[in-house]
């Protein structure tokens, strides 16, 4: 398993690989664009590709993810926001392909707009719309391109439950091509309680149950800011928040079992903030 941060693109994805290796990160996650929308501000050239790669090799960075914008929404009665967030995870999976990208994370959207029965089916229809028209460079190597981030379930929002993220897989015609993303934090959140080794063996043990321990593909470990079951989407540092160190350290030990990933996404301050909170994780990993 490989531990890892969310580091920035400023500058240009090359840049990225290069800020991942100085904090020490083994894999890393990054945007290929602003979170929030707006066109692509980096061009993907073949100099630009080749200087990422290369500074993936010069760091010894072999497993590495792009994040969709937070903008996506499949669950949208609106054509023209649906069809465009089709459009805007086809590129990335785009991009991808380019560089070799181990996955491409994805929220849903929110169902707000349909209701849940008919949001559900919406959402089924987008991702099959996107894995009919693209394809990952590793399919033939690995079991998803495309990972389903479980969410905190703020607003009606998609995919905060294994429920739902199983009945969604199921709707899914090319299976192989999807897979999920926990994220601790959002699972805590929305009802999964983490903060003791015997619960969170049993909360994987219901994932494994109802989703199958071979679509979970990457960890997203963070401490949770917000209350258990709250459905607030409020991240803290490693050991600092409401799941707090012994219930982590259950989940970096079952990673470490599964050789399973790790991305941390912690409050952004200072690369100094980024230092500590992985140095916590790699020594919870031992």
């Amino acid at each position: 398993m490989f531990l890892g941060l969310h580091v920035s693109i400023a500058g240009g994805i090359d840049k990225a690989p290069e800020r991942a290796g100085v904090l020490g990160c083994e894999c890393f996650q990054m945007f290929t664009r602003s979170p929030h929308g707006g066109a692509y501000n980096i061009k993907f050239s073949k100099e630009t590709i080749a200087k990422f790669k290369g500074n993936c090799k010069k760091f010894q960075l072999t497993d590495y993810y792009i994040h969709c914008p937070y903008y996506i929404n499949l669950a949208s009665g609106a054509n023209k926001i649906f069809y465009g967030s089709v459009a805007s995870i086809k590129k990335e999976i785009e991009i991808a392909e380019l560089i070799s990208a181990k996955g491409v994370i994805v929220h849903l959207g929110s169902a707000k707009d349909l209701g849940e029965r008919e949001a559900l089916q919406k959402t089924i229809k987008g991702l099959n719309l996107v894995l009919a028209e693209s394809r990952t460079p590793l399919e033939s190597k690995r079991s998803a391109g495309l990972l389903i981030e479980i969410s905190a379930g703020a607003g009606l929002v998609m995919g905060d439950s294994f429920d739902e993220i199983a009945e969604i897989i199921k709707g899914v015609k090319n299976k192989k091509r999807i897979g999920v993303c926990f994220d601790t934090a959002h699972s805590f959140e929305s009802g999964y309680d983490l903060r003791t080794p015997e619960r969170a063996k049993k909360v994987f043990a219901e994932f494994d149950e109802k989703i199958g321990l071979d679509k979970l593909e990457l960890i997203h470990c963070n401490d949770s800011k917000s209350d258990f079951n709250s459905h607030l989407d409020r991240h803290e540092h490693i050991g600092e928040g409401k799941i707090g160190l012994p219930g982590l350290q259950a989940v970096v030990d079952f990673a470490k079992s599964r050789n399973i990933n790790i991305i941390a996404e912690t409050p952004y301050g200072n690369d100094g903030d980024d230092r500590r909170n992985l140095e916590k994780l790699k020594g919870m990993r031992g």
